[in-house]
């Protein structure tokens, strides 16, 4: 019978995948440089192929090689979820729990949400990571997280996917601006033509791109901001209007004397907001339990 590598070694794998460097994975796995290197040539031979291009100066992964890593991965995170799910059979909300959230839903739901876990769930520790959608999910696939608060639609394939609630998304214009004169506003093209986007890699830009039926903008191409507070700080200074979700209006985002928010008409355009885990999780319980707390604190009563 076929030797099956160990977990050790899968980790050995993963550590100089992400650090490309033997000392500093050796470091992160806290065994000696040699002990690494053992270990890893243990699992090429029990492969039969080579996952390591490494010489003095370089260390490479083979084709292979990240194949495995992206398998050894989602092994780990079976393997720790099977302990933690023995455990949190009996402990449910107790511990550590890694959540990922995207920056365009963090500052204005986290807030009342943490003190409201904090009062239910008083043996609970929480870590949070604020990075965009494809990353989290990544994380999440990996096994460096255990859920992630997104917004939809996305891809999310092979995921378990709690639809929490739909946050719409109101145009926000200079005073005096046409397109946010009147009391609720249409998608015209002259509209899509003004309109400012946070820069790729956030789903909030293409929820924006949906809302107005075109897949690209080129009337503000090169415009674009790293943040929604920095897409509002555009919008004031009149290079452009944009969406921006209610949530975010609503927790006074865009408060300002020359700025105006509208809705828009029906349909109108929104995200919902999803709590997200991988498939395999054991912690079906937890993940029930933060979703029900999120519902509680619905965006349209956030205020911070």
């Amino acid at each position: 019978m076929t030797a099956l590598p160990s977990l050790k070694q899968l980790r050995y794998l993963v550590a100089v995948s992400d650090q490309l460097n033997f000392t500093r994975a050796a470091e992160s796995c806290f065994v000696t440089q040699s002990t690494l290197s053992a270990g890893l040539k243990e699992l090429e031979k029990a492969l039969g192929t080579q996952l390591v291009e490494r010489d003095k100066q370089t260390v490479l992964m083979t084709p292979i090689g990240l194949t495995s890593v992206k398998q050894a991965r989602a092994i780990l995170a079976a393997a720790q979820d099977l302990v933690e799910g023995a455990y949190r059979a009996t402990q449910p909300m107790t511990g550590l729990l890694r959540l990922g959230v995207i920056p365009t839903i963090a500052p204005f739901l986290l807030p009342q949400y943490l003190q409201l876990l904090r009062e239910r769930y008083p043996n609970l520790h929480l870590a949070l990571r604020e990075d965009l959608t494809e990353n989290l999910l990544s994380r999440l696939e990996g096994g460096q997280l255990d859920f992630a608060l997104i917004a939809l639609p996305y891809d999310t394939a092979n995921m378990i996917v709690k639809p929490l609630f739909d946050d719409k998304l109101w145009i926000v214009g200079r005073k005096g601006d046409p397109q946010v004169k009147a009391r609720v506003v249409h998608v015209t093209a002259s509209l899509t033509d003004r309109l400012l986007l946070l820069e790729e890699g956030h789903c909030l830009r293409d929820h924006a791109l949906y809302a107005c039926g075109v897949s690209t903008l080129r009337s503000t191409e090169g415009v674009e901001a790293t943040s929604l507070l920095t897409l509002v700080q555009m919008i004031e200074s009149g290079l452009g209007i944009g969406l921006i979700p209610e949530m975010a209006v609503k927790c006074g985002l865009t408060d300002s004397p020359t700025l105006v928010s509208r809705p828009m008409a029906k349909p109108c355009p929104k995200r919902t907001i999803a709590l997200v885990a991988r498939r395999s999780t054991t912690r079906l319980a937890d993940f029930k339990a933060l979703a029900e707390v999120v519902h509680s604190v619905r965006a349209s009563d956030v205020r911070v």
